[in-house]
């Protein structure tokens, strides 16, 4: 069961005394961000970007190795942090912390409210005052907080994240225990033959509704002795004395049972339903630790005509079979790929003529009689690739010219997807991890 990793978004609801006397707050006046005595930096050649805790959610952008993070809290093996302005989500097993520890960032009380006492307090877009202000909140106005870290506020602003600092911000209600978000890898089973759920965490709350013996429940967080949890698309809670937490296994990966990698460490895996559709799911694997991860998952295409039982010549068909990665690519300059890079000029073809003694290799034009066919490179689908080292016998008639490159329809035996994937797998591919792409039905992978 997918768990929901939300942070909790909290609208003040009581009114407060105001503070008087503040003038307009912004600058130096503002406290800088107590918790930065650690220090995350990136270890990975490229990392994603998601924009939640896991790999099933989408890529918002990268950040390359040595690039130091503004990480705000930490979901099981997931950071998140602030990203251009953006909330976003790193794995935490490509990030290095080093320095001294704070306090961790928690969730600020349910039942409280934010008020603002400032006349005018500036809204940053990061916690602390070398962050741009994208905006500001007024005298008594009440404040949608997430959470808190040092001295600074995590607010919802105007539909985006926003850091006010606590000094300017009247604090007034309850105080709960911290909210803490449940392990990604638990699974929530009831034990009570029936459960109320309620409104709120509490018994004084209304139910709102029930769960029964062996029901699995969605939690998004726990609150003291309550587990707060989706329920038939509202928000309920119901009590942890009565729910049986269990880690579950991680999921394994389609790789872990492969037995032909030998020492690849990445892995460009392509799969189809069947024979017969130009439809491809595309991932990509590499190996940190002894431990196999999963980088990126997209769609793309294949031959007109699906994947080849034996690939020929003109077929319309994609070779399957497991093959090492060639030269990289491409109409312009090098997008940041370690692979060796050649840039493509209006000369550049590929010899598909059989019988020629060049077949199945990159020349230049003109012919002068070396080859009567040959496939033009600078077309806009190669505007970004790599070559599939198939063929590399270049045994007459058993195709050529086979790439990894741009293109969202279909092919004519290439592999293809967006020219986006295919400049984020370029900048990831690194020789030295004998990087290899694996193209099957997925019917078929027990071969590999």
């Amino acid at each position: 069961m997918k768990k929901l990793m939300v942070g909790m978004a909290l609208t003040a609801t009581l009114a407060t005394a105001v503070t008087p006397g503040f003038g307009s707050i912004g600058g130096n006046q503002e406290k800088a961000y107590a918790a930065a005595t650690v220090t995350y930096k990136v270890t990975a050649s490229k990392l994603n970007v998601r924009s939640g805790a896991g790999t099933t959610y989408g890529i918002i952008g990268s950040v390359v190795k040595g690039q130091t993070l503004s990480v705000m809290s930490k979901s099981g093996s997931w950071y998140k942090i602030n990203y251009n302005g953006r909330t976003g989500y790193v794995s935490s097993d490509y990030v290095q912390a080093s320095g001294t520890a704070t306090a961790p960032t928690t969730p600020p009380a349910e039942s409280t409210t934010y008020t603002v006492t400032a006349s005018t307090l500036n809204v940053r877009s990061g916690a602390g005052t070398n962050y741009a202000s994208i905006g500001s909140v007024t005298k008594g106005q009440k404040l949608s907080v997430v959470s808190k870290s040092g001295s600074w506020y995590k607010i919802n602003y105007n539909g985006r994240i926003g850091y006010v600092s606590s000094d300017y911000v009247q604090a007034s209600g309850t105080t709960t225990a911290p909210t803490t978000p449940p392990a990604e890898s638990t699974t929530y089973i009831v034990t009570a033959s029936t459960l109320n759920v309620r409104s709120g965490a509490g018994t004084s709350y209304a139910a709102i509704g029930s769960v029964t013996k062996g029901q699995k429940l969605s939690v998004v967080s726990k609150s003291g002795s309550w587990y707060k949890i989706n329920y038939n698309g509202r928000t309920g809670y119901v009590s942890s004395d009565y729910v049986q937490a269990s880690a579950t296994a991680s999921p394994k990966l389609v790789v872990d049972s492969f037995k032909t990698l030998g020492n690849a460490q990445q892995v460009i895996l392509v799969t189809a339903d069947n024979y017969d559709t130009k439809s491809a799911k595309i991932q990509t694997f590499e190996k940190v630790d002894g431990k196999w991860k999963q980088v990126l998952t997209a769609n793309g295409v294949l031959g007109q005509k699906g994947f080849a039982l034996s690939k020929k010549e003109g077929d319309m068909e994609s070779p399957t079979g497991k093959y090492t990665i060639g030269t990289a690519f491409g109409r312009y300059a090098n997008p940041g790929t370690k692979l060796p890079y050649r840039k493509i000029t209006a000369n550049d073809v590929w010899v598909d003529d059989s019988k020629s003694s060049l077949y199945n290799t990159w020349q230049q034009k003109p012919a002068n009689g070396r080859w009567t066919s040959a496939e033009n490179m600078d077309i806009p689908a190669y505007d970004y690739g790599f070559v599939i080292n198939y063929n590399e016998s270049r045994t007459p008639g058993k195709g050529s010219a086979i790439f990894f490159h741009v293109g969202t329809n279909y092919t004519a035996g290439c592999t293809a997807t967006s020219k986006e994937q295919v400049v984020s797998i370029l900048k990831w591919l690194n020789p030295e991890k004998n990087p290899v792409i694996i193209q099957s039905p997925v019917s078929e992978l027990d071969k590999y």
